[in-house]
């Protein structure tokens, strides 16, 4: 006997049964489920990444535009468009494609700022998403992995904009392909190959400008892509990490949904970030090419300045010197099939800052890790104050990247300035490699001064304003305590201590353990613990409610007469 099937579920509105069609198709319904019950933490630093991801949708929409139009050749030609001043002027069919976007397509220039500005904000969201990360500890386990992919993203980002920038082939993207094949051929042995493949030929070759095309449109995108897919996937895993206070664990997560709360916000973010970037793209211009001219290998233009995610690089070669003491940066090398040049003023600031920059953050998760001991879960987030030593490290790392930055702009600050070129060098030459030292000292310091008027603050209130006299002469300020919400704030956080030398196994301390030993003492001798419910006791027994309440009475009843 066969049991008769339910009746199918029929929608009675064609949206309802093109929707129910799909779903039975695709099983979409469970996926909204899911994802739509996803909660998510409510804080103002979380937006950084969205930003990033928002203007990475813009480039995406603004790029595909310009790609209609853009011909990517270095074959020459003469230009006849709408530019008066540079009709007649030979030039590449690159930059005559740029020009007549700028000035002949309809709406072209408006997209190309639209482009360019938006590709700026997606490597400064990118940016400052990772500081955001590394200063509130979101590294830490179980999200190392996600860290690194967050690095390679933003090498992604750095990548996706200077191929980006070189392809208008103007006077200002050439030269800085020029600096790039200067660093290339600077590489012992085998630079001069591989510029002449890259290239196709001597520079500026022939090839460079459609070999870039690629790696901008499709290779670096794609791989861009798959890092965001890659690390929201694993927030989806991990979960989003939260700030601490009242009811929030390492165990739970407190916010709002995904739908339709989240859903609502990131559509309506996306479009105030595009509004924003269509009126700056609107009103300020940016890479004008039309004034700087077709490249020519022969002239280089004075006051010429990268965007500023490569800035600092090119500001780590003007900061290095030919000779150190008596020591040349260039020395001769005899191989048995001739002599080789090893130019270490060009390949050292090219290559050591950057692999310092980025071994380190890499590796930090696990460095910090070790240091500390520390293989638990974290899903909750320090304040910035309560890691000083991480703190430190960051406002070293930025000092370090902003004195390489501001020294790709020594030229103009000497001449706005009206100071010698000279001496901007060695301030920056001192900053370089002093600034970072004094940062990470000055920053930890503060760090733990705040730290410590957080703990004033739990143990004894804040100022009222307001002066009594205690029965027996004394004069004393009121203080208020804080709220409960914002104590628990104050007094929840970890602060780790010096660990010294473990012995192993078999009681030997090896010689790593006893470096972990000696960094640990540096970097965590000088910690202030979190306050204790004792502690808290104490403090507030400490003076009597009840006198001050009846001084406090005694003077109103003073005042009223």
């Amino acid at each position: 006997m066969s049991v008769p099937s339910a009746t199918p579920y029929e929608p009675k509105t064609r949206l309802g049964r093109v929707t129910n069609f799909v779903d039975s198709r695709v099983s979409g319904s469970a996926m909204v489920k899911e994802f739509g019950r996803k909660v998510f933490p409510d804080h103002w630093s979380f937006m950084f990444g969205e930003v990033a991801l928002y203007c990475f949708v813009i480039l995406l929409l603004s790029g595909t535009f310009l790609t209609f139009f853009f011909d990517p050749s270095m074959a020459e030609t003469h230009y006849h468009g709408s530019y008066v001043p540079l009709q007649g002027v030979e030039m590449s069919v690159a930059y005559e494609s740029s020009l007549n976007i700028s000035f002949d397509i309809r709406g072209g220039l408006f997209m190309r700022q639209v482009h360019h500005w938006s590709a700026l904000l997606f490597v400064a969201a990118v940016s400052v998403h990772m500081l955001r990360v590394f200063f509130t500890g979101a590294f830490r386990k179980p999200r190392e992995l996600n860290w690194v992919v967050g690095g390679v993203l933003l090498i992604l980002s750095l990548a996706a904009g200077f191929t980006g920038y070189s392809l208008p082939d103007d006077l200002l993207s050439g030269n800085g392909l020029r600096i790039i094949d200067g660093v290339i051929k600077s590489v012992p042995v085998v630079g001069t190959y591989i510029s002449f493949f890259l290239f196709g030929g001597e520079f500026p070759g022939t090839d460079i400008i459609g070999r870039l095309y690629m790696l901008h449109i499709l290779l670096v995108p794609a791989l861009i892509l798959l890092m965001i897919a890659i690390h929201l996937f694993m927030v989806v895993i991990h979960k989003h990490t939260q700030f601490r206070g009242p009811g929030r664990t390492n165990m739970n997560v407190v916010g709002y949904p995904v739908g339709p709360v989240y859903a609502a916000k990131a559509g309506g973010f996306f479009f105030i970030v595009f509004g924003i970037i269509a009126i700056i793209a609107g009103l300020f211009t940016i890479n004008p090419i039309w004034n700087y001219g077709p490249y020519d290998p022969s002239p280089v233009s004075a006051g010429t300045q990268p965007d500023w995610y490569i800035g600092w690089v090119d500001g780590a070669l003007r900061l290095m010197p030919g000779w150190i003491g008596n020591i040349p940066m260039e020395w001769n090398i005899p191989f048995p099939w001739g002599t080789n040049t090893l130019s270490f003023n060009v390949l050292f600031p090219a290559l050591v800052p950057a692999g310092i920059v980025f071994t380190l953050l890499f590796t930090w998760p696990w460095i910090e890790a070790w240091l500390t001991k520390d293989k638990r879960v974290h899903n909750l987030l320090d304040r910035p104050r309560n890691a000083p030593f991480r703190t430190g490290v960051g406002v070293a790392g930025i000092i370090f990247y902003c004195t390489m930055w501001a020294a790709a702009s020594s030229d103009l600050i000497a001449t706005h300035f009206h100071v010698s070129l000279n001496d901007v060098t060695y301030w920056l030459r001192f900053l370089v490699i002093f600034g970072p030292l004094i940062g990470f000292a000055v920053a930890r310091r503060i760090a733990l001064a705040l730290q410590r008027k957080d703990r004033e603050i739990v143990l004894h209130g804040v100022e009222s304003g307001r002066i009594v006299r205690l029965p027996h002469g004394e004069y004393i300020e009121v203080h208020e305590p804080v709220d409960e919400f914002k104590r628990y704030k104050l007094v929840d956080f970890d602060s780790p201590e010096a660990i010294p030398a473990q012995p192993d196994a078999r009681g030997k301390v090896s010689g790593k353990e006893k470096l972990r030993g000696r960094l640990s003492r540096f970097f965590f001798e000088d910690r202030v613990a979190p306050v204790t419910p004792r502690e808290l006791e104490d403090a507030h027994h400490h003076e009597s409610p009840a006198e001050v309440e009846a001084a406090e009475e005694d003077q109103n009843s003073i005042t009223n007469r």
